[in-house]
Parts: C-alpha cells; structure tokens; sequence
C-alpha cells in the first residue's frame, strides 16, 4: 500500500505538494469517500477521484534500455528527431526517461512512469553513483586525472566527482579513455569536466547506474528490469526497501 498523496502525484495529475493540497481542501475521494487526512494508505483496488475525475493507477513499468547514439532522451520532438520513446514497442503504459543522456551519449537509461523511484534517483540529496566511460580526443596524463579528481568548478559550483580512473591511452589515435563516477546529474556534466580542464570528449557511455549496467543489451535494445533490480534502485535513495549502502 502506498500513501494517497504520492499515488496522486505518480499517476502524472500534479505533484505530491499539490496532491496534498487537493486532500486537505477535500477535493479527493477514495471509494466514493471524502478523505482529507494525509498519509491514508491505498491500494490498486481502491478507487481514486480528484474534483470527481476518477484517477488511472497505471500498472508500474520499469524499463532498462542501451541507449544509441543520436537518439533524444525525452517523450517526443517538434522536430522529428529519433527518440528513446520510440525505441520501446511493447509497453501500453505511458513512460518517461529517468534523467537525461545527450543526444550522442549512449548507455544505460531508464524510462518507467514511476514518479518515486524517478525521485530517488535524479534528485542530489540521495547521492546515486553513476559510471560513465568518456573517449577524449589528447593524451591525459596523472596530473590531469588529479586535477578531475579533486574537483571542477562549473558555473560556480565546485564539482568533486567520486572517482576518475585512467583506463587506456592511445597515442597513434591521440586519445585517452578516461572512468568517471560522479552522483550530480547536471545536463552535460561530464563533457563540461573535460572541457574545464582543456579536453574534448568524443564519446560518452554511461555504464552504470549503481550496479544497474546493460551487460547483454546491444545499443538499441531494453528489456525489464527485475523487482529486485527495482528494489535495489529504491534503496540506493534511502527509499522504502532500504537504507542508502555504505
């Protein structure tokens, strides 16, 4: 059972500040109740209504894709653009990417209609570690990777991702293969760190998501993440199957 308040706001009517507000002014019925108390528990059998419109508690879809390249992360495009939405061809839920990766970043992405797990992992204050692998164009040497390591101010605000690891240096290719850990979720984090310290980035996989990888997925390809893929997402944020792992 969940509370009333973020059912609502999961269900996309408003956000969970306004559901509340909709409760308290008793706006907001449950099996043709007025309810006006918040935090009052309900089920998927429980029938909802907001100002007499009954609400639709869609079924939780939880979705990982392998992301492509040159593919925008967002529902649709004005311009027609290739987007994640459309790489899913069998779910009837309305979905949403969790987050953003850039049009030319590939990797592990997830798309669901979940507002809380959505919550858990793009909000700052709960820390969830994401891996990214970074191809830049210049041979980076140790003094560079200390200078990542011990932080980047961007826009001012001073940006200490939690790991950076040198993988490989290709000096025929003039390019370094860099690992990046970081828990902020800023549009083009990870390309604006390089570029801070005078490199470009040629190509950018997000490899993880926690321990959530796409290991068997070919670019292009998604398949459903399992219930304990999805509880382990939920304690990554402190959320309700568990504490933040240490």
């Amino acid at each position: 059972m969940d509370r009333l308040q973020k059912v609502i706001a999961n269900s996309g009517v408003t956000s969970r500040r306004k559901a509340e507000e909709l409760i308290t002014q008793g706006r907001v019925k449950v099996n043709n109740v007025v309810v006006k108390e918040l935090g009052t528990k309900v089920n998927e059998s429980d029938l909802i209504e907001v100002d007499s419109k009954l609400l639709n508690q869609e079924k939780k879809v939880y979705i990982l894709l392998n992301k492509p390249r040159n593919t925008l992360t967002t529902v649709s495009d004005d311009r027609g653009r290739p987007t994640v939405i459309e790489l899913i061809k069998d779910v009837k839920e309305r979905i949403y990417p969790v987050g953003r990766l850039d049009f030319d970043t590939t990797g592990v992405l997830i798309l669901t209609n979940d507002g809380n797990l959505t919550n858990l992992l793009t909000h700052p204050k709960h820390l969830v570690q994401k891996t990214y692998l970074a191809t830049v164009k210049g041979i980076i040497d140790e003094d560079d990777i200390k200078k990542l390591s011990k932080g980047v101010s961007i826009d001012g605000t001073l940006i200490v991702p939690n790991k950076v690891e040198l993988i490989k240096a290709n000096a025929e290719k003039d390019t370094t293969i860099v690992r990046v850990i970081v828990h902020e979720g800023k549009n083009h984090l990870i390309k604006n760190l390089f570029e801070e310290i005078g490199y470009e980035v040629l190509k950018l996989n997000r490899q993880a998501i926690g321990e959530i990888t796409t290991i068997g997925l070919f670019q292009g390809q998604y398949r459903n993440l399992t219930p304990q893929e999805v509880k382990y997402l939920l304690s990554l944020g402190g959320g309700q199957y568990g504490k933040k792992k240490k």
